[in-house]
């Protein structure tokens, strides 16, 4: 009986044939296991969407009169670059009598093996039979785990569904809007392609936005009240001095903007010379013992925004660094990750863990020399595990391995947040006191640390500027002295232009930029726009395709990035649609929808908006004529790719 196992690529079939019995025969296509079963892999997708002259000829060429292209059967063609290795998976899987399906643990790594299996038309009794192999951890110890507890494929098949009608989503999408944007922009004498996708369009929107906004932005003075104060008037030039800051009342609020800020400076001076020398009449006291939890271990997103603060690297460049880390290094498990979370059952390998750090060469041996393995954080919860876990370290020493300092970099970020799991709580004590002076409301606040806990892995954050504000000894009633009033101006300052990081975490907290409230709430409940496996690509492919540039840190829109946000319909450039694609998709997956509940009322949206946007006049692009002769050559091999460019999203 012929087990064949199909991988989503090499490095992952490779390491599954290294748990299966020795000793084995080496195939550029496939591996041979000693007893007779077969290790095989897809190279990354092997098959993809047909383009629309595959379903008709006369669709090659751009007309707005063909629009809106709808399949009416969907077809997958193979990727010329992988045939040989559709090729021998086809001879693989007839001869196979059980199929073991080993794709990456996410949506898209369920349909990229699944889609395969559809496309050799595996009958009906093979295919129920299939079982499913998840691995997130490619040493040989995780490897054998898993290959222990295979499940059945069928419980997987809404995770392939979803993946499915996402990609048939975006090409629907991205297909008809491309090809209406191009032509109309084509008008206006911009010949180029104008890529629209139903992710990629949202994020270039809030990039566009937001260099509107800095441009817009006028500076406004505000004006903040200081009450400085001493326990009495003989200590007024003592070091018991604290400052409390005024709050406006009600009846000033006409003066003050919507943050509650004094635009008035004669109302601000009014106040500094009232309180001067008054008394300050102590009104309450709350003091409160505050408990700061360790963060939890990182997902694929959470980690792209950590490393681009600390050392400014793009959000591609991490997961790039990530997958040699994984597949090469075998130093972290799957980090294609959207889950902060870790099953319980990873607390077996722990303590493992732990001592493979110790005994390390990096400068995260003492932190795990330190680490408490009785100490168990809120992180492991098998409630809050999607198809992933989160990223951690393997139990693979990394001594004799030679990392690149970027590596070397990511990897000591992903130990660390890992050993906070195994550090105490943070605790500090957290004294906030209203005061009333001469009729006004005053407050202040500082933070005592009680016990550093896991803050001790991260010696430079929180610098608290409220430890400078050291408060004496206070009770309810007493009566302080109000040294002087002191007037400070400041002056409301713009948006900053988004960076890697803050456009990562945009993405990924998009709800912020939304103003419906339902919209807002599936937003925060799809973990934003996106999925952390593309939001790297999506970045990527905005730069690519000329409609964002960098200014140092700086990402910004250029030219055709702008034109093109103002010409589309307002619904393509938000995340709302986006928004509720996810939450669809996430449905199907989880068996609360079906696939034809999700596409049929999509294809209605499609073709309203290619409607919309073929009356557009596609105004502030750059004129690009076509070069003669050679500019139509290279027109039609843009337009012969083309078909394919929107997928991405």
């Amino acid at each position: 009986m012929l087990k064949l196992y199909i991988a989503e690529k090499p490095s992952l079939g490779r390491a599954i044939a290294a748990g299966l019995p020795k000793p084995h025969k080496n195939h550029k296509t496939h591996i041979e296991v000693a007893n007779g079963d077969v290790v095989s892999w897809c190279v990354g997708h092997i098959l993809a969407q047909a383009d629309p002259q595959d379903y008709d000829a006369s669709l090659k060429k751009w007309t707005m009169d063909s629009l809106p292209i709808v399949p009416q059967q969907w077809q997958l063609k193979p990727i010329a670059r992988t045939r040989a290795q559709l090729t021998i998976l086809r001879k693989l899987v007839k001869q196979a009598d059980e199929i073991i399906h080993a794709g990456d643990p996410d949506r898209e790594g369920q349909l990229l093996i699944d889609e395969v299996i559809d496309y050799f038309k595996v009958s009906k009794s093979k295919k129920e039979n299939i079982k499913r192999l998840l691995i997130s951890d490619l040493n040989l110890p995780a490897v054998k785990r898993s290959l222990k507890s295979l499940k059945s494929n069928q419980n997987f098949i809404p995770l392939s569904t979803s993946a499915l009608a996402r990609s048939r989503a975006d090409w629907l999408y991205g297909i008809n809007l491309t090809r209406a944007c191009t032509l109309q922009g084509q008008k206006q004498g911009y010949n180029s392609v104008l890529s629209v996708g139903r992710v990629q369009t949202p994020v270039l929107g809030l990039v566009v936005r937001r260099e509107q906004e800095i441009t817009e932005f006028t500076s406004k003075p505000f004006y903040q009240v200081l009450a400085h104060l001493s326990v009495n008037k003989e200590q007024a030039n003592k070091t018991a001095c604290f400052t409390a800051k005024w709050q406006p009342s009600e009846a000033c609020q006409q003066y003050c903007d919507e943050e509650g800020r004094v635009l008035v400076k004669g109302l601000a001076d009014n106040v500094v010379a009232r309180i001067h020398h008054q008394p300050a009449i102590v009104e309450s006291i709350n003091a409160k013992q505050k408990q700061q939890n360790q963060p939890l271990p990182f997902n694929l997103s959470s980690l792209q925004i950590a490393a681009a603060k600390q050392f400014s690297m793009n959000a591609k460049l991490v997961l790039d660094v990530c997958q040699a880390l994984y597949e090469k290094h075998q130093l972290i498990t799957y980090p294609r990750s959207d889950c902060r979370y870790l099953p319980t059952e990873q607390l077996k390998q722990a303590a493992t863990v732990i001592n493979t750090l110790v005994a390390t060469n990096l400068p995260c041996s003492e932190q795990a020399k330190n680490a408490d393995k009785a100490i168990k954080s809120k992180a492991w919860n098998d409630k809050k595990i999607t198809a992933h876990h989160a990223i951690v370290p393997t139990e693979k020493s990394a001594n004799n391995i030679s990392l690149n300092s970027f590596e070397k970099n990511i990897y000591l970020l992903i130990v660390r947040q890992y050993l906070v799991q195994f550090y105490p709580p943070h605790l500090y004590q957290q004294t906030k006191v209203e005061l009333r002076i001469a009729g006004g409301l005053f407050t202040t606040s500082n933070k005592v640390e009680q016990q550093q806990g896991w803050k001790v892995l991260f010696p430079s954050s929180d610098k608290s500027t409220e430890e400078e504000n050291v408060l004496p000894a206070l009770h309810q009633g007493q009566v302080l002295h109000t040294q002087r009033g002191e007037l400070v101006e400041k002056h409301s300052s713009p948006p900053e232009s988004f960076t890697d990081a803050t456009l990562l975490s945009a993405m990924t907290g998009i709800a912020r930029f939304v103003n419906d409230d339902n919209i807002r709430k599936v937003l925060r409940d799809t973990d934003g726009l996106g999925t952390d496996a593309t939001r790297a690509g999506i970045i990527d492919l905005l730069f690519k395709r000329g409609f964002l540039l960098r200014q140092g840190k700086k990402i910004i829109a250029t030219e055709v990035g702008i034109a093109l946000v103002n010409a589309l319909p307002l619904q393509a450039t938000l995340p709302d649609m986006t928004a509720q694609w996810e939450a669809s998709l996430t449905a199907i997956s989880e068996k609360n929808a079906s696939y034809l509940s999700f596409m049929q009322p999509l294809t209605s949206t499609v073709t309203e908006m290619v409607s919309i946007a073929s009356q557009q006049a596609f105004v502030g692009l750059p004129k690009i004529a076509f070069k003669p002769k050679r500019g139509r050559k290279s027109q039609k091999k843009v337009t012969k790719k083309s078909g394919c460019i929107p997928l991405a999203s």
